[in-house]
């Protein structure tokens, strides 16, 4: 038995009792605020570095009831955990990384998972987690790893066959829905949602957050008396290869998917337009939409689609410029319309509505936007 191990952690868990205490103690007028950031990064650090150790040894014992009880977590975060280990021992660039506390269990779970679905991830996966990239990021990106490198034959039937919705009561009485859909059934559903919601939003002058008008969009395009948006346009991106082959199959290096969302089945991609959205096929063989342009506000449908495909050759839908957030997103102009910026594709960008207002504000304080003239007082 590794004794010295056993005192040691011993050591390290009052050490980080008594840390914790202090930093309890500690008030603003005794830090700068650049200070109490390096003190977060530290402890942050210390977290991973904990989560680390308590993984590697459950590997060790194959229990993770008894890591679910130390950490309070639930037995699947624990069973993940144990198989995060494992990965990460026989992986070296991705337990030296682990080990080191570069890492997060979550971030090194993502990793590992990726890893084993798509051989060689771990050195860019490790690159974005360094070059400061936010969780939701390396997920994603992970995600798309992990689509990409699995056999696109059955994917039509796998995504069948993983759909399900699942509801419950909460505390307070609410009806709680958790559901997962297939890409071409989601995303149309989601498009409405999101459409309803900004209506709502825009009637009350966005006083709440925008996830409850959300909740107020969805019996509106559930019902069936049309009170709902209506029908949905949907892009999918296609080769050209992959329809002049008959619709059969994706080869290397070619596309049949929904941007930002993932990769579907050519058959499903066929089938759409007979369901209830419009479908916009786009088949890629290298035509390019920037020359478009025009120097009002209105964005021209071409302009608008070619803006949500994402950037090229990689095309990945909607996301924040800045953040990386694909949720809330508004069209920005990078050269303010007030100084001359064209309404055209390499002008425009998406951003978040937090990152939108901090770019207006920097504008604004830059003298790029006309300033908006008072409103007249109605006469008496």
């Amino acid at each position: 038995m590794d004794t010295g191990l056993l005192r040691e952690a011993a050591d390290l868990a009052g050490r980080a009792s008594a840390l914790v205490e202090r930093a309890g103690r500690v008030t603003g007028g005794n830090l700068s605020p650049g200070e109490i950031k390096r003190v977060i990064a530290e402890y942050g650090r210390l977290g991973k570095l904990v989560s680390a150790g308590g993984a590697q040894a459950a590997r060790l014992l194959g229990d993770p009831a008894t890591l679910a009880r130390a950490t309070g977590t639930s037995m699947g975060k624990a069973r993940e955990a144990i198989k995060t280990a494992s990965t990460a021992a026989r992986t070296p660039e991705l337990g030296e990384a682990f080990r080191a506390g570069e890492l997060s269990l979550d971030q090194a779970t993502e990793i590992a998972k990726t890893e084993q679905v798509a051989p060689g991830s771990v050195g860019p996966l490790l690159e974005r987690v360094r070059g400061g990239a936010p969780i939701h990021v390396l997920r994603e990106d992970a995600r798309k790893r992990r689509l990409e490198a699995q056999d696109r034959q059955d994917l039509a039937q796998r995504q069948r066959d993983a759909r399900f919705l699942r509801h419950g009561i909460t505390d307070d009485g609410m009806v709680r829905f958790e559901a997962e859909l297939e890409p071409h059934v989601g995303t149309p559903l989601l498009s409405r949602l999101q459409a309803e919601a900004k209506s709502l939003s825009r009637q009350a002058n966005g006083a709440e957050p925008f996830e409850r008008y959300l909740a107020d969009a969805l019996p509106k395009v559930a019902s069936s008396d049309g009170n709902g948006k209506g029908r949905t346009e949907m892009v999918v991106l296609v080769s050209h290869g992959v329809a002049d082959r008959g619709w059969n199959d994706v080869q290397d290096g070619e596309f049949c998917k929904i941007p930002g969302v993932g990769p579907i089945s050519p058959e499903t991609a066929r089938k759409i337009a007979a369901g209830d959205c419009f479908l916009t096929g786009l088949f890629y063989d290298g035509e390019d939409l920037r020359h478009l342009r025009r120097f009002g506000r209105h964005i021209p449908a071409a302009i608008r689609i070619a803006l949500n495909l994402g950037d090229p050759p990689g095309f990945q839908g909607r996301r924040c410029i800045d953040c990386g957030n694909r949720f809330f997103l508004e069209t920005d102009h990078q050269e303010p319309r007030g100084s001359g910026g064209e309404t055209a594709l390499d002008n425009l960008n998406h951003r978040c509505d937090p990152c939108h207002d901090r770019k207006t504000r920097q504008d604004r304080e830059a003298g790029l936007l006309r300033e908006r003239a008072p409103a007249r007082a109605s006469p008496t």
